[in-house]
């Protein structure tokens, strides 16, 4: 997310501006051994026929993206994949309480001539729970003292907020990090979530907003993951890398600064205001001092 919205010390219980970026659209996703797309044989759903046709669901898309594709894809009115969820017999965790929100599994799908919204969905939580079910994520968990779902809470906020697979263990850590020191995580990710919205801006009256997904007003992880993670994602969540920062910002494509020290996250906030400013995206915010 951008950084030039107001940012405030921690130690003193105010906003922290912490993350880098909310995108949303990433690539194919690979399996947990290798990191190629994984298309998924869909030619069975229903006992039909194979077509030609396929399903391409990025690493990164929320459920309502997916809901939308579905319909398309099969050539339904608007809404009828989002309608089929609570009959579709979803293999979810029972923290999900029924929400396919970080299990719906990103991957080219193949499409049989006889499927439904049910037996797509089905078929994508089914591979979530191949991928995101074995052992290895099971003691990847446990080791960091969280449930699988909990890991694939993180590991869409991770796959929101990194720009790619290189920062993905290092925004991990800053999730990891900020919950074990009782911060509020403060992603802006979890803001755009809670507004159905994918934006560069982030307001301070955006912060202030009244929804279990503020992760500036509300401690621990938001209630459900925020989106479809990929194996990378999950991989950086279950092996954060070493380290202990606490914020960082992405001032411009490849350089995305990680730091522990306030001070110099606010020299890099200013960086990144100044590098908006000069190519004119947005009009620069600059952070007031600390209180």
């Amino acid at each position: 997310m951008q950084m030039n919205t107001p940012s405030r010390n921690p130690s003193r219980g105010a906003p922290i501006r912490l993350t880098p970026r909310g995108r949303l659209v990433r690539g194919v996703a690979g399996t947990v051994v290798a990191g190629a797309a994984v298309a998924v044989p869909l030619l069975s759903l229903v006992g039909g026929t194979a077509r030609p046709a396929t399903l391409v669901i990025p690493e990164g898309w929320r459920a309502s993206q997916i809901y939308e594709a579905v319909d398309k894809a099969l050539a339904l009115p608007a809404g009828s994949t989002k309608g089929s969820v609570g009959t579709a017999g979803l293999k979810l965790p029972s923290d999900a309480g029924g929400n396919p929100e970080g299990y719906l599994f990103p991957a080219t799908y193949p499409l049989d001539k006889n499927a439904t919204p049910q037996s797509v969905l089905r078929f994508m939580v089914d591979t979530a729970n191949q991928r995101f079910g074995g052992a290895p994520v099971a003691a990847g968990a446990q080791r960091d003292a969280m449930n699988a779902y909990q890991a694939v809470t993180i590991a869409s906020i991770v796959q929101a907020e990194a720009v790619g697979k290189a920062d993905m263990g290092k925004v991990a850590r800053v999730v990891f990090n900020r919950l074990q020191h009782g911060m509020a995580l403060q992603m802006d990710s979890t803001l755009n979530y809670a507004l159905n919205r994918s934006t560069l801006n982030t307001t301070l009256n955006d912060t202030r907003i009244e929804n279990p997904y503020n992760s500036y007003q509300r401690m621990g992880l938001p209630p459900t993951p925020i989106d479809n993670p990929g194996v990378d994602a999950m991989r950086a969540a279950l092996n954060p890398t070493p380290g202990n920062w606490l914020y960082f910002v992405t001032v411009k494509p490849g350089d995305t600064r990680f730091t522990a020290d306030y001070a110099e996250h606010q020299r890099n906030v200013a960086d990144f205001n100044a590098a908006q400013s000069s190519r004119a995206q947005s009009s620069p915010r600059v952070s007031p001092p600390a209180r």
